[in-house]
């Protein structure tokens, strides 16, 4: 609620034209009527104790400093230079140059802007991918581009075709902008890529590790990584010939858990029964990479035979990705019935379910099976639920 202005301080030429009840209570600034009422000693109004003026308010000392830096330092940042941020951070060099930076904060200098993708590097990608039938891995590593963000382009680039083929307008003046304004990653045909646009290889934390285990071990015992992920997932420990066999060959039980991800050890009995949490050398979205380094430092001078080596390693993982969906392809298929009328051009897909507690789950939304009795309704239509995709599917 506002402060109530004092009665000291109004002025009001209404007044003295009032009755003296209606004034009694507000005391003003104006002189006190004489009893006589001679024409001589009329009323002439005061001035107010507040006066109007058009004088400019002193400048305060955080408006001074303001200006001040408006037009010294902060008259740089005025006029945007294309292709390059125009941060508070940005600097001069010793000819006058302003130098851009990727420090947005200046009280936050660890906080830095990301870059995004150039025109040049996101065709590239494309190219690759759809006319070079290269996969989505290799481009991948050959670009240092993240798989769900090459997948997402290829996307991203068949909807915009879409878009031209139709004739519908395009949003081109703010990608302009936003690819002068921000930094790009771009890409040139006879070096490359140059930097790495984005870590490829960035291991999220695992809800299994986020509780602190102090386990026991004797100091004869040689615990690793495996054993680490088998404590976490309070799994028993692994034989012996097991652990040998892991050891003289690691690419070998790498490549068993990516090959085939089914093969995963579960722990636990029903809605309990989680897989047994792998080492990071599984879990990375490109773990021959690591044996390639590793294949690098027991032959570092073969260096034609690693390659091979890597892409043998490459085509085999690629090979069984694709065998895989296609086993998964197929087996949707031959539980899915196809009913096309002849007088129709609608067809019916028709697909058996077993409705029971193992499918439906305990609150009866089970991902593999309707809920019971047609029972629980889905929310893809109901108003505030995210109905985009939330995640890129490689």
């Amino acid at each position: 609620m506002a402060p109530r202005i004092q009665n000291q301080v109004v002025s009001n030429s209404l007044l003295p034209y009032l009755s003296p009840s209606s004034t009694t209570s507000s005391s003003t600034c104006l002189p006190r009527l004489p009893s006589t009422s001679s024409p001589s000693l009329a009323y002439r109004p005061r001035q107010s104790c507040r006066s109007l003026s058009s004088t400019v308010a002193p400048q305060t000392r955080r408006r001074e400093e303001m200006f001040g830096w408006l037009h010294g330092p902060g008259a740089r940042l005025k006029n945007h230079v294309p292709g390059q941020t125009n941060y508070l951070t940005s600097f001069k060099d010793k000819d006058g140059n302003l130098l851009s930076s990727t420090k947005i904060f200046p009280q936050n200098l660890m906080y830095r802007s990301e870059s995004i993708l150039s025109e040049d590097l996101r065709n590239e990608i494309y190219d690759r991918v759809v006319r070079q039938k290269r996969s989505v891995r290799a481009v991948s590593v050959e670009l240092q581009v993240d798989m769900r963000r090459v997948a997402a382009v290829v996307r991203l680039v068949e909807l915009e075709n879409r878009m031209k083929e139709q004739d519908k307008p395009l949003a081109l003046p703010y990608a302009r902008a936003i690819h002068e304004m921000v930094p790009t990653s771009n890409y040139n045909k006879e070096y490359g890529s140059g930097r790495p646009h984005e870590g490829i290889n960035d291991l999220p934390v695992h809800r299994l590790t986020n509780p602190q285990i102090f386990y026991p071990v004797s100091e004869s015992r040689q615990f690793n990584r495996v054993d680490a992920g088998r404590v976490f997932s309070a799994a028993p420990a692994l034989e012996t010939s097991q652990v040998e066999e892991n050891a003289a060959d690691p690419y070998a039980s790498v490549a068993r858990i990516t090959q085939n991800p089914g093969s995963i050890e579960t722990v636990g009995k029903g809605d309990d029964e989680q897989q047994v949490l792998q080492p990071s050398d599984m879990r990375i979205p490109h773990p021959h990479l690591v044996a390639k380094e590793r294949q690098n430092i027991i032959n570092p001078n073969e260096f034609h035979k690693n390659r091979e080596i890597y892409n043998e390693r490459l085509a085999a993982e690629e090979n069984a990705t694709q065998e895989r969906k296609l086993k998964a392809e197929k087996r949707r298929e031959k539980q899915m019935l196809r009913v096309q009328p002849a007088d129709s051009r609608f067809e019916f897909r028709i697909k058996d379910v077993v409705v029971s507690k193992e499918t439906t789950g305990k609150d009866g939304r089970g991902a593999r099976a309707p809920g019971r009795r047609y029972g629980v309704p889905s929310y893809d239509r109901k108003r505030g639920q995210v109905k985009i995709p939330t995640r890129v599917v490689v």
